[in-house]
């Protein structure tokens, strides 16, 4: 069973949508649930100022999408990089095991869009 803050994500999603200025892109995908992330983020003075996704994908999959745009803005780099899927599934109050996967793929798209910009 969801939490109420994941069905809350879910049915109102924060920072969804197209990044003009992202200077930093990380897309994700589990071909087994056919899930797909694509998260963008905007770097400023080693400070992401903002982040924005869009997700194709599971109840569970876009709360996570909404809730690591939101826990990423404001983070250094640094800062960025130490979250993991088990920071985003606590602050989702938790997900079922069966969608673990789902945090992964949230990180896992953030931690791609943090290389992309280091790339840059």
């Amino acid at each position: 069973m969801y939490s109420e803050k994941v069905l809350d994500h879910f049915m109102n999603p924060r920072n969804s949508g197209n990044l003009e200025k992202a200077n930093g892109i990380g897309e994700v995908g589990n071909a087994t649930c056919g899930d797909i992330m694509h998260i963008k983020i905007n770097v400023e003075g080693n400070i992401v100022k903002d982040a924005k996704f869009k997700t194709f994908g599971c109840a569970a999959a876009i709360a996570t999408s909404s809730i690591i745009t939101e826990m990423v803005k404001g983070k250094t780099i640094e800062e960025a990089k130490q979250i993991t899927n088990k920071s985003v599934a606590k602050e989702l109050d938790g997900l079922p095991a069966a969608k673990m996967h789902c945090s992964n793929l949230a990180a896992d798209a953030l931690n791609k869009a943090i290389e992309d910009y280091l790339k840059r």
